[in-house]
């Protein structure tokens, strides 16, 4: 039996390796342990989180967390070496972009481990962008390479990585069409169903380029308290955003008063707040793909995306939050619909697609 260790580190990742690690149980043949960096603290990543997703338990938990970018990849590469050397795996698997992806694939690399990257060759080109370091550094070293859309295929085409790529479609489709079916039937249903179904505008806020530059922050706050006026405005507020905010105390009071805000939600009550939504305005490139998926248009708080295709299909809006009336997009943009083209995501049979290659290949 060939062996995996599978290296998560976000509460994004886990819900993708959910269906995988099902995929690959299903398939047989392939033994995975599972190991958690702690890069991100989510007080939604409990027992019941895990429970309620149906996701294997971390077998390592390595509870690394905050500090710089750097400081927090280095205490990964120290702590993932050994256990990834006692577990000696066939393949070591990462997903997306995180600093637990880049610390994963480092260490496989050192160790001369296959390293197989789910969601590669996604670029926003920005390399002001921590995850667009880490994407680059781990399909350049990756064997394996499962793309989800065309546009990613020819990103790395582009920069001459062509052995190894598969373009599989996109696991997050995948997840989201199984888990907002486990959602509807969920209790957590009511309790976010506050708002009237596509009555609401749903924002949310957590990339470092808009938390930690104060004035891009106040505008996007004070663009949504504008809104307001119109439709009520729903923001779940990240902890860094909270903190962030708080800072700007009193000079954002007034507009955050105008706003239904919301503690961290979990991941299924995210997925029906995404559904239910008359719009969708973020910073999130997760969060981007999944207003497509319920075909609501989006407005991304950002003026560039890792997604283009949705901007070129008409689902998604670009805004410079320093130089755009973000207000004034947000309300053209309600209601709007883009083309009804064939997904670009592939049809939601990615994750088989994957375990498959995976079979056959390691």
């Amino acid at each position: 039996m060939k062996k995996i260790v599978t290296v998560l580190g976000a509460r994004p990742q886990f819900v993708k390796a959910s269906l995988l690690s099902r995929a690959m149980q299903e398939m047989g043949g392939i033994a995975e342990a599972i190991v958690h960096t702690g890069q991100h603290y989510d007080r939604e990543m409990s027992d019941v989180f895990f429970e309620q997703l149906g996701i294997p338990s971390p077998k390592h938990v390595l509870g690394i967390a905050g500090g710089t970018h750097g400081d927090m990849t280095g205490r990964m590469l120290c702590a993932l070496e050994p256990v990834v050397m006692s577990e000696a795996p066939d393949c070591l698997l990462v997903y997306g972009d995180t600093n637990s992806t880049l610390a994963g694939a480092l260490v496989a690399s050192k160790l001369n481990i296959p390293i197989a990257h789910v969601e590669a060759g996604l670029r926003s080109y920005n390399r002001q962008m921590p995850e667009e370091v880490n994407r680059l550094v781990t399909d350049h070293l990756s064997t394996l390479l499962f793309c989800p859309t065309v546009a990613s295929v020819e990103n790395l085409r582009a920069e001459g990585i062509l052995a190894g790529v598969h373009q599989v479609g996109d696991i997050m489709y995948d997840a989201a069409l199984h888990y907002s079916r486990v959602a509807a039937e969920s209790p957590v249903s009511a309790e976010v169903c506050r708002w009237p179904e596509k009555g609401y505008v749903l924002a949310t806020v957590h990339r470092q380029e808009n938390t930690d530059d104060p004035l891009k922050l106040r505008r996007i706050i004070d663009a949504l308290a504008a809104l307001s006026a119109d439709v009520p405005v729903v923001l779940p507020l990240h902890p860094r955003t909270r903190a962030r905010l708080e800072a700007l105390q009193p000079s954002v009071g007034a507009s955050l008063a105008k706003l239904h805000l919301l503690p961290p939600v979990g991941y299924l009550e995210m997925l029906l707040l995404e559904r239910r939504a008359g719009l969708v305005m973020t910073d999130s490139g997760g969060v981007q793909k999944e207003a497509y998926f319920f075909k609501v248009p989006c407005v991304t708080l950002r003026d560039q995306t890792e997604w283009v295709e949705l901007v070129e299909m008409g689902w998604n809006i670009l805004v410079d939050v320093l130089v755009d009336d973000i207000a004034d997009k947000a309300r053209k943009a309600m209601g709007a619909r883009g083309t009804d083209q064939v997904s670009p995501y592939g049809d939601g049979n990615a994750v088989r697609r994957i375990a498959s290659l995976l079979s056959e290949s390691i």
